[in-house]
């Protein structure tokens, strides 16, 4: 597949950074069960917001930009204190949380996806480093609070709508369409589709729902 190169701008990495880790924060602050503290808080609004950069630069065999980038710590560890701080007045807000969570998959997915290709990564290897990057962040942040992965469990398609929307920007980006474009669509389509989900309970059958042979009716 032929793109044209592109480079992810860094105040598209930041904007990214920053809602995850105002989400992340917002996520561990209402676990009123875990007694987190205020560090404790940080900490995980900022494994939300580098999470999915770190892996898919890891994968990629690039300089990780959350390291080497000096606002990408100041903007995701200063979104996270917002979030703490904010809680009680943001957890009013009915779904904040989904909502975020599902624009910072898209985000990540589309940027994973699209330095992919600039890198003249294949649409398969792309989709995978997509899916990587926008799920990254949450898998850290269930490992640090003992959680089941989000993305293995019954659920509502958390990764599957990161996957449609990184599919969609690769058929795109294979029609010519220009990138940021494509990446716009792939943000829109994985929100819409995990927002759905959420609304409407779609989800993949249990395992044992399909595995075990159906019991046959009592004469």
């Amino acid at each position: 597949m032929s793109v044209t190169p592109f480079q992810v701008t860094l105040w598209i990495e930041l904007l990214a950074a920053g809602l995850g880790g105002l989400q992340g924060a917002l996520f561990a602050a209402g676990i009123r069960s875990r007694r987190i503290d205020v560090l404790g808080v940080m900490v995980i609004g900022l494994a939300v917001s580098l999470g999915g950069s770190l892996l898919r630069d890891v994968v990629l065999d690039q300089p990780p930009v959350v390291v080497w980038s000096n606002w990408y710590l100041i903007v995701a560890g200063a979104s996270a204190v917002v979030g703490m701080v904010l809680q009680h007045v943001l957890a009013r807000v009915g779904g904040l949380i989904t909502v975020l969570d599902a624009v910072v998959m898209g985000l990540f997915g589309a940027i994973g996806a699209s330095k992919a290709l600039s890198l003249g990564v294949g649409p398969a290897g792309a989709l995978v480093v997509g899916v990587l990057a926008a799920i990254g962040g949450g898998m850290l942040r269930d490992v640090m609070l003992s959680l089941p992965f989000s993305f293995l469990q019954v659920g509502t398609l958390y990764a599957v709508a990161a996957g449609a929307g990184i599919a969609v920007l690769l058929l795109l980006a294979a029609l010519g369409t220009p990138i940021a474009v494509a990446g716009l669509v792939c943000v829109a389509i994985t929100t819409l589709i995990r927002l759905a989900a959420v609304r409407f309970g779609w989800t993949f059958p249990e395992q044992f729902a399909v595995l075990r042979p159906k019991t046959p009716p009592q004469v």
